[in-house]
């Protein structure tokens, strides 16, 4: 039936858009940017005890 022709176009537009949407979510919280600049430097720490 042509007539539902929109209705059927309308419907696959927003699931499309919906999937898209949540990938997209997806992809952003679940994402861990590792930064190459930040250096963990473990500094020891030396303790002359004086008794």
């Amino acid at each position: 039936m042509p007539q539902m022709s929109p209705l059927n176009w309308t419907m696959l537009f927003l699931m499309f858009t919906m999937i898209f949407l949540v990938i997209n979510l997806i992809n952003f919280y679940l994402f861990n940017y590792k930064s190459q600049n930040f250096s963990l430097k473990s500094k020891k720490m030396i303790t002359n005890w004086k008794w």
